[in-house]
């Protein structure tokens, strides 16, 4: 489940990095994943807009999209990509404690 302060901490952790370099990695669907390089241009409050590299196109995402990992950010930090990875579930964690045998 995706809380309001889950979408809120992202927000702010997106704004933070506006102009820098980031991989975005995803699925065009039936086994079709891409991996592209881009800057993070704007942030609005709904979705954000980052434009690829290789064909200075802008594209938006929503933030809900990043929370139920359709697509998965890595901002380059000026030596490494470090992730953007939403807080796990509750629930999972519960779930994988009593997976455990």
């Amino acid at each position: 489940m995706i809380y309001p302060n889950d979408i809120t901490n992202l927000k702010t952790d997106i704004s933070e990095k506006i102009g820098q370099k980031i991989i975005v990695k995803g699925s065009l669907g039936r086994n079709r994943p891409f991996e592209k390089e881009a800057t993070l241009e704007k942030v609005y409050p709904s979705i954000f807009i980052v434009k690829y590299d290789e064909n200075q196109r802008n594209v938006t995402y929503s933030y809900t999209d990043i929370l139920t990992r359709t697509v998965e950010l890595q901002v380059f930090d000026g030596q490494t990509y470090s992730p953007i990875i939403p807080p796990e579930d509750e629930s999972k964690k519960k779930r994988k404690e009593y997976n455990i045998r």
